[in-house]
């Protein structure tokens, strides 16, 4: 890991309470939400950068309806449950699932330098954002403009993360 890791990475965010026992609905963020079984706990809290992030025993973890049903051991009825509502679920960075070698957390290219073939500087990564097909990179450029580029094969050239730069080809009518 990078010396930017964070501690925690999100791997969900709790939208509602899921019956009267304490279990918790979340919008999935991860690719292996069946693995969260196999962890003694997870973390709660606003964000990877919060300082009241608390940890959770984890009882169980189900898919239903392409969400994800927790069940933490500390939280037992639906009240307690409502009061996470909007909370993240979050795992520590030593339990993340091992990438491969082509891999990278999202987390990686925020604050890299964005460069076209020939060099020329369109700014940097400030947000990704999740949609589905491909992921878009918000960058904030030179005069503070935003552009929101697609990362898809075709656009993304290389990734240089000792450098942090990521060179790119434009995508025709972008500009």
């Amino acid at each position: 890991m990078s010396q930017l890791s964070p501690k925690y990475l999100i791997i969900g965010t709790i939208t509602r309470p899921h019956g009267i026992r304490g279990e918790l609905r979340i919008q999935l963020h991860t690719d292996y939400p069946a693995r969260v079984n196999s962890l003694k706990s997870v973390y709660l809290g606003r964000g990877i950068t919060d300082t009241k992030i608390r940890p959770f025993a984890v009882q169980s973890m189900r898919l239903h309806q392409g969400a994800g049903l927790l069940t933490l051991k500390e939280i037992t009825d639906r009240s307690q449950a409502e009061l996470l509502r909007d909370f993240y679920v979050m795992v520590a960075i030593e339990d993340a699932v091992p990438l491969e070698e082509d891999e990278f957390y999202l987390f990686e290219v925020i604050g890299m330098d964005v460069q076209l073939e020939d060099g020329t500087s369109l700014g940097s990564i400030t947000e990704v954002i999740e949609t589905g097909a491909n992921d878009v990179y918000v960058i904030q450029g030179i005069e503070q403009t935003e552009l929101l580029f697609p990362a898809t094969a075709e656009n993304t050239i290389d990734y240089d993360f000792e450098k942090r730069v990521l060179i790119v080809r434009l995508p025709d009518g972008l500009v």
